[in-house]
């Protein structure tokens, strides 16, 4: 161990000895980003990037763990990121596929997909299917892995699926336009029946969601870190945490 991270290590549990447990957030959103960045400065390739990101996973759900954190929403591949090069997509869907089973092969983590299912690769679906069903029993922390996700594409799928839940009811449009309302909505997204998050932390430096969880995050807090996702440690993680209790969230009110 360097001196450098001696200090950084004296700093954290400094830190970390005076959170307030009782203001940590219950559900934390995570946007991980800037694993190409952060192998583009190094040297690397792209997938290399996705790969040391992919590591950084169990060792930020640990630190949750610590810090009595019950839900994680880790955002692993948009919608958006379909329109990257074939070789890198094809590189990544394998990387997503190794850490959606070191996940469940761990044994202390729920794992639960949200996204769009359907648009994924095959041998990818079977991989989420196959982890969310082995880790039904576990009690430790709901992991949900947001791969081919997008904020908006969440939305339409809810009110897609709610419409067909009245369609074969045989309830027509004017009774359903009676009762849509924001319940019945979230009743039909991919993390039904979960807390909203109380706190999104994107990292790399860009401050926007970029349609992460939008209706979801309507009155969650953000935290955005300079440093890229692979680089990103527990001082970063409990400063976030500092942050967020220090904040007063009014709701509207």
């Amino acid at each position: 161990m360097n001196l450098r991270d001696l200090v950084y290590g004296l700093y954290a549990r400094r830190v970390e000895g005076r959170l307030d447990h009782d203001q940590v957030p219950k559900h934390i959103g995570l946007i991980l980003d800037g694993n190409r960045r952060w192998a583009k400065a190094s040297g690397g390739t792209a997938a290399e990037g996705h790969k040391a990101g992919a590591d950084k996973i169990t060792e930020f759900l640990g630190w949750c763990a610590e810090t009595e954190v019950e839900v994680a929403t880790l955002w692993l591949l948009s919608t958006d990121n379909f329109d990257r090069p074939e070789e890198e997509l094809t590189a990544l869907f394998g990387i997503i596929e190794d850490t959606v089973r070191g996940l469940a092969a761990d044994g202390r983590w729920r794992v639960h997909h949200v996204g769009a299912l359907d648009l994924l690769p095959g041998h990818t679906q079977a991989v989420l299917k196959e982890a969310e069903e082995a880790t039904t029993g576990n009690t430790g922390i709901l992991v949900n892995v947001a791969v081919g996700y997008g904020g908006r594409q969440e939305i339409a799928d809810a009110v897609r699926s709610l419409l067909l839940e009245h369609a074969q009811k045989g309830t027509s449009f004017e009774e359903l336009a009676e009762t849509v309302d924001v319940e019945r909505i979230s009743e039909h997204l991919y993390t039904r029946g979960q807390p909203d998050p109380d706190l999104v932390i994107r990292t790399s430096g860009e401050q926007r969601l970029s349609g992460f969880m939008l209706w979801q995050s309507a009155h969650s807090e953000y935290y955005f870190c300079e440093v890229f996702w692979p680089a990103f440690r527990k001082v970063d993680f409990l400063r976030a945490l500092r942050d967020y209790a220090a904040r007063h969230r009014r709701y509207g009110a």
